[in-house]
């Protein structure tokens, strides 16, 4: 399976949102060897600088986490630039390994030490193998993983594009699909048995919607890759409590005009969620969290004032991660938020108070 840093390495934006696997059902970092300023004011500014190469992180004793969706055989092929119709081109580079947001997150995951299983489907074909072989090579329990007689399991035909840093997907689904009666009841409840995250990124849906029901109902919390809209993707969205985007998701769901208000549009509909995050491709990221601080007297400050504030503060020549925050009191619909942006130049996020943004 690819991670990011590969994927970013061989010149396409695909890939893995890898650091959104360690959300608060997890112990929170401890970070090693590190220095850090904070200076506070009447607007709760803080600034902090942390050198990643210093970092380490203590993860928790039970680290299981479920995933449920796509796998996929992905044949990647690297070209100088996008070609035109009817082109003929040869590529740079091509590759063959396994793909799918769900088997390519479980990776990063097993590959930051935590203990992963997943609920998927191939077929009994080469590929299908492969990726069962991969998979467990890399650390991920595929016991839970169906494989049909006959059919083709997935696959996806990946354009990396090396001029724009780009990638186009021509994806191929399994068949037969996945349906609920696939997960045999004893398996749905040995696959939860002792996890700590679920991960859902909206393909398999019916068979998701059983496995999320079930989370809920032991109170797991949920992880949602929203990758765009999908047949009963507004379901598994109701019961999260996280969700991580793709760019242009949070204003295609909510019809917003910017990213940040999106955002905050996402979290006022979905009262479950903690905390929702937009990939940004090579830009980084964006999260907005939320919190309770109704002990705190904070300024009403606007969301988009703030965002464009924080990007005015980036420094995008340094070489070390630096973090740039503002927060404040944002009401909206008679609830209050409270705002805290975050810019970093590297994949560090901590647990803090306050609805967050995080652009890194």
């Amino acid at each position: 399976m690819m991670t990011s840093g590969q994927l970013l390495t061989s010149g396409t934006s695909a890939g893995l949102k890898s650091m959104t696997l360690l959300p608060s059902p997890f112990t929170p970092p401890t970070l090693a060897n590190h220095s850090r300023t904070t200076t506070t004011t009447r607007n709760f500014n803080m600034k902090m600088s942390i050198r990643a190469t210093q970092a380490s992180i203590v993860l928790p004793e039970n680290r299981i986490i479920l995933g449920c969706g796509a796998v996929s055989l992905d044949f990647l092929a690297a070209v100088a630039s996008y070609p035109n119709p009817d082109d003929k081109i040869r590529s740079t580079s091509f590759e063959v390994q396994g793909g799918g947001n769900t088997g390519n997150a479980l990776t990063c995951a097993a590959r930051l030490g935590l203990t992963p299983k997943i609920i998927s489907k191939v077929a009994d074909d080469s590929q299908g193998k492969g990726l069962l072989e991969e998979l467990e090579a890399d650390g991920v329990d595929s016991s839970f993983i169906v494989m049909s007689d006959g059919g083709n399991s997935p696959f996806t035909y990946i354009i990396v594009d090396n001029q724009t840093k780009t990638r186009t997907c021509i994806h191929t689904p399994g068949y037969p699909p996945m349906i609920p009666t696939d997960l045999s009841q004893s398996n749905l409840f040995s696959a939860l048995d002792g996890a700590k995250l679920v991960y859902f990124d909206g393909r398999l849906h019916e068979t998701a919607a059983v496995v999320a029901e079930e989370a809920n109902r032991r109170g797991i919390p949920i992880l949602v890759d929203a990758e765009r809209k999908r047949e009963g993707l507004d379901n598994l969205l109701s019961s999260a409590s996280y969700v991580v985007c793709s760019t242009k998701f949070p204003q295609e769901w909510t019809e917003a005009s910017s990213i940040p208000g999106a955002l905050l549009s996402m979290l006022l509909r979905l009262p479950k969620v903690k905390f929702v995050i937009v990939t940004l491709g090579k830009d980084g990221c964006i999260m907005l969290q939320r919190t309770e601080m109704d002990n705190l007297l904070l300024e009403e400050m606007d969301v988009e004032d703030v965002f464009e504030k924080l990007n005015l503060e980036k420094d995008t020549n340094a070489t070390l991660p630096i973090c740039i925050s503002s927060s404040g009191a944002c009401f909206a619909r008679d609830c209050r938020f409270t705002i805290l942006f975050i810019c970093c130049l590297c994949k560090l996020r901590y647990q803090m108070h306050g609805y967050m943004i995080v652009i890194y």
